[in-house]
């Protein structure tokens, strides 16, 4: 029979109990570098529309995409396309039921994390 009473406990693990660990906050992570990869993909494309419309038009975007905020957003960019490429070759390290302990799966989680921000350093330097 189901348990009528309840209490305050709540049904599940709540914000206030529950610690999110590393492998969550990760997989979290890549879905919005996902997204965000979005941003710069459109950037870099009305960037090419204008390139081939007009040199005035071209002129404007240019100045919108070497600003400040379209720096930032390419750099962000670089980096979540590195943080999104090294996620998926760790889930394919999965996917081959390798690297699932605890200990392992939260040391790749920081190499993702670590690894994508040595490599965006890299390119920005090599770039």
């Amino acid at each position: 029979m189901a348990d009528v009473n309840r209490g305050n406990r709540p049904l599940s693990p709540h914000l206030q109990v529950y610690r999110p660990q590393l492998t969550s906050m990760t997989s979290i992570l890549t879905r919005i570098t996902g997204n965000a990869l979005l941003v710069g993909a459109v950037l870099l494309i009305w960037w090419l529309v204008a390139a081939a419309t007009s040199e005035s038009y071209f002129e404007f975007v240019d100045c919108i995409v070497t600003s400040w905020f379209g720096k930032l957003v390419m750099l962000g960019s670089i980096w979540a396309l590195w943080y999104h490429t090294l996620a998926g070759l760790r889930h394919l390290y999965w996917d081959s039921l390798r690297g699932l302990e605890l200990r392992t799966a939260e040391m790749l989680g920081w190499g993702v994390i670590i690894g994508s921000v040595i490599l965006t350093i890299l390119t920005v330097l090599v770039l």
